[in-house]
């Protein structure tokens, strides 16, 4: 039985945490506040097993002026945060080439065709399979330019077996009846689901956690020397091995090693409405406007956007209130008063791709971060392949394109 110490207690490193007990280990968890807010918690709640298409795609780069200078728009920057951004943005661009894209989405529909494989036995563990809602996802258009513009995105999704149900705006209504008219085209996608709320899944499987044994240790690392972490308050952890999956502040501990990991916040921000006046009965995805709207348990999530600022700037919650703003367009009946806005880390990386497997400098260290949009849908996934790792067992999906080596 190893000493296995996981650094991040979201969905991530607590599914790592999972697999590894599962495997015999002894499993501690070390996370700045175990309980605290996550980019897990504030989620848009779906499991998203098409979203295989990385960001960077052709033609991406001429739009992004225009998202920048539109207060409705999908893309914030904040300059000051440009010059540690560069490197980031250069691998970002470099990666949005069809080739690029084709090669990465293959690499993401390994992970998505496990989705349900490993989430239905977590969710049964956690006697929550009542909060999944397999009722598909409807994703809808305004110009018929915007919709022929992800045709070629519709292909590569069904060949790898996603289904991609083309409608018209009439059909879409019918299935989501507060849609406005302003809506005229759509895509339905019915292996997407949603969850009744992320957070309880991950405040669920915590407990689960403590309850057989494992620890949630307070504290942030301060230094990884041998087959110890040092802690800021002076405490050191020993391992066996160690798997590292702080999101968005994992490139800092990678850098503890010596390796070299291109992650960015990728801050999200949603306004949760508890009385919105209309009803939804599955997500929908505003393609050209980049956000989206689910209905949880404790009302009805508008959610999306992008900011580029870092870790420590404060929120700008004017990108919530936008979002809210922006979605009465589409849902002409929606009231956003009252709403709860949020704003998270997602950790990101310039090709989309998470990091998992080895670092190429300690083999007793393990990365599992760097899943942006998809750390819910991969989460249980991304536990089994770290545990397969340690324990020397072929990895049920090649981790050979998630490898932290492809930044060095």
């Amino acid at each position: 039985m190893s000493r296995m110490l996981v650094v991040g207690a979201g969905i991530i490193g607590l599914s790592c945490a999972r697999a590894l007990l599962a495997d015999g280990h002894q499993v501690t968890v070390l996370d700045r506040d175990p309980p605290g807010d996550k980019a897990s918690f504030g989620n848009a709640g779906g499991l998203g097993v098409t979203e295989i298409i990385p960001a960077s795609v052709p033609g991406l780069a001429w739009k992004v002026p225009g998202w920048l200078f539109d207060p409705l728009g999908p893309l914030s920057l904040r300059a000051a945060h440009l010059p540690k951004l560069a490197p980031w943005l250069v691998r970002f661009l470099r990666s949005g080439t069809w080739p690029e894209v084709e090669r990465i989405s293959g690499a993401l529909a390994t992970l998505a065709s496990r989705t349900y494989e490993d989430m239905l036995p977590l969710l049964a563990e956690l006697e929550l399979m009542g909060d999944l809602h397999q009722v598909g996802s409807l994703w809808v258009y305004e110009t018929r330019e915007g919709f022929e513009a992800d045709a070629r995105f519709r292909t590569m999704r069904r060949s790898y077996g996603l289904v991609c149900e083309e409608i018209d705006g009439a059909a879409a209504r019918a299935m989501e009846p507060a849609l406005s008219d302003v809506v005229r085209y759509a895509m339905f996608t019915p292996q997407w689901s949603h969850v009744s709320d992320p957070k309880r899944i991950v405040d669920r499987l915590r407990s689960h956690l403590e309850q057989r044994g494992v620890p949630m240790i307070a504290g942030e690392v301060a230094g990884i020397a041998g087959n110890e972490v040092a802690t800021a308050d002076g405490r050191r952890l020993p391992f066996d091995r160690l798997v590292i999956a702080a999101g968005a502040w994992s490139g800092r501990l990678a850098k503890l090693i010596g390796d070299r990991a291109l992650i960015e916040s990728e801050r999200g921000y949603n306004t949760t409405l508890p009385n919105p006046g209309i009803s939804l009965s599955r997500e929908v995805i505003f393609a050209e406007r980049q956000f989206v709207a689910t209905p949880l348990d404790m009302g009805l999530r508008i959610g999306g956007a992008a900011e580029f600022a870092g870790l420590e700037a404060p929120p700008n919650y004017d990108r919530s209130n936008a979002l809210a703003e922006l979605a009465r367009r589409y849902l002409p009946g929606l009231s956003i008063a009252g709403g709860t806005r949020w704003m998270g880390h997602r950790p990101t990386t310039p090709d989309s791709l998470p990091v998992i497997g080895r670092s190429p400098r300690r083999g007793d260290i393990l990365y599992a971060f760097g899943h942006s949009h998809t750390g819910l849908t991969f989460g249980p996934t991304t536990g089994k392949l770290v545990a397969e790792l340690v324990a020397g067992r072929t990895p049920t999906v090649d981790v050979a394109p998630f490898g932290i080596e492809r930044f060095q």
